[in-house]
């Protein structure tokens, strides 16, 4: 992997990842940006114990540009877009319009592919691969921040999941906090710790998941599952067989396997409901340990934490959304219209080989 960093013409910082360490990143941006200004504040709800980002200049980002003005595909001749040069193989700069900026963190956009049409199942292992080096690069870079407490790298597929922009893409966000979603884990990992003296929660779940009947596909190095409770009617994580707290800490072995793993994963979503339906909406989430500390979840180191990654679609069977009513959005309990096991049973179906 070859990595060359630049800047675009507003001032952010844009880095190309490229497989061949010949290529040569020299393109301006020609674009006549004055200096992105952005209103991002981070606040405390003293009630909940969460926080949220408050991003009013988020009202005026692109939306559903037709395909031959996408911004994320390369420039060519006098249409000019994010990107600067011609081609790229993975490309990752600052977003535009943040959700975090500052002091209240930062946020990252990450192109896949040059090729608008394609999607993350469409790439080569040799491409996958460079994708995960990128996030993993990132996940480096950003957690020296002095304002960075959490990296979470994640992709958003589809309209129905509300992206913005066709173009084969995901996210980095770097919290200035620990996330809700990664505290109710510590506080588990804890109480959990100190409950059977010492074992470790991720590995008795990954242990259990591993002797029943909701494991969808299983490698050397790799795991996934549909978990015991799942919220969304088809989730599955996916887990290294060794835990490791970050992209960072993954072995060799486990990098090389990833790809092979988790294209076969995404193209079985694509095949749950069938051949005639769209490709499935789904959101794919890396979930790591915080670089910050972690004093307050008694007893639990970094170490004690485990990478994995989740990934769910909104669909719930054919032209049918699963929606956030009452219970989910007003208090947080989850209603799951698919089994479990009946979900781990389909996508174990609709193996692609």
């Amino acid at each position: 992997m070859k990595k060359t960093s630049t800047r675009l013409a507003d001032g952010r910082e844009l880095v190309y990842y490229d497989l061949r360490d010949d290529t040569v990143r020299d393109a301006v941006d020609r674009r006549p940006l004055e200096r992105t200004v952005t209103t991002s504040e981070v606040r405390r709800d003293p009630l909940l114990g969460d926080s949220v980002a408050v991003a009013s200049h988020r009202q005026g980002r692109t939306y559903h540009p037709p395909a031959d003005q996408c911004p994320l595909c390369p420039s060519d001749g006098e249409r000019l877009s994010e990107i600067p040069d011609s081609s790229y193989d993975v490309v990752v700069f600052e977003n535009r319009f943040p959700s975090l900026a500052g002091d209240s963190g930062r946020c990252e956009v990450v192109c896949f592919t040059s090729d608008h049409d394609a999607s993350f199942a469409d790439l080569s292992e040799e491409q996958a691969r460079l994708v995960l080096d990128a996030w993993t690069d990132r996940t480096s870079e950003l957690s020296h921040l002095p304002s960075v407490e959490q990296v979470f790298c994640f992709e958003n597929r589809g309209a129905e999941i509300g992206v913005t922009l066709g173009h084969p893409h995901g996210q980095i966000y770097a919290y200035p906090f620990t996330t809700p979603r990664t505290a109710l884990m510590l506080r588990s990992l804890a109480a959990h710790k100190d409950a059977t003296g010492g074992e470790n929660l991720f590995d008795a779940v990954l242990d259990e998941e591993l002797a029943g009947e909701r494991v969808v596909l299983e490698s050397e190095e790799w795991v996934a599952f549909v978990p015991y409770a799942a919220h969304w009617p088809y989730e599955v994580h996916l887990y290294p067989k060794r835990r490791v707290p970050d992209l960072l800490a993954l072995d060799e072995a486990a990098r090389t396997e990833f790809p092979k793993v988790y294209l076969e994963l995404l193209r079985r979503f694509d095949r749950i409901f069938g051949e005639a339906e769209p490709p499935t909406p789904y959101i794919a989430a890396w979930h790591q340990a915080p670089f910050g500390q972690l004093e307050e979840f008694e007893g639990v180191t970094r170490d004690d934490f485990a990478l994995h990654l989740e990934l769910f679609t909104i669909r719930r069977t054919s032209g049918k959304l699963k929606f956030l009513a009452g219970s989910e959005s007003g208090m947080n309990v989850f209603i799951n219209d698919v089994p479990p096991e009946r979900a781990a049973e389909r996508l174990r179906e609709v193996a692609s080989s």
